[in-house]
């Protein structure tokens, strides 16, 4: 299953940092965001350095939009979870013959 690529407002990507610097973990910012860690770490890195730049219009970010973000990419991972069992079924099934 391939993802697309998604943009990200400065306002998104600013309150991820955000998070980060007030001490969260950048993997529980990033798995509750529905981002990559290592995404977040380069942004954080970024920031600090003044060069975090947002992608598209610079309207807000909504606390609605971002839990629908998040939710789907838990949407996506707990698909992929599911194909997990099903490819192992498979494999064993071919297996037992």
């Amino acid at each position: 299953m391939k993802l697309s690529k998604r943009e990200y407002t400065t306002e998104f990507k600013e309150l991820a940092v955000k998070r980060v610097k007030a001490g969260q973990s950048a993997g529980a910012v990033a798995r509750y965001l529905g981002l990559i860690e290592q995404m977040l770490r380069n942004r954080v890195k970024a920031a600090e350095a003044g060069k975090l730049v947002g992608v598209g219009t610079n309207k807000a970010v909504t606390t609605e939009q971002m839990e629908l973000s998040r939710l789907r990419a838990e949407n996506v991972r707990l698909k992929q979870e599911n194909e997990i069992p099903k490819k192992a079924t498979a494999y064993f099934a071919k297996e037992t013959r």
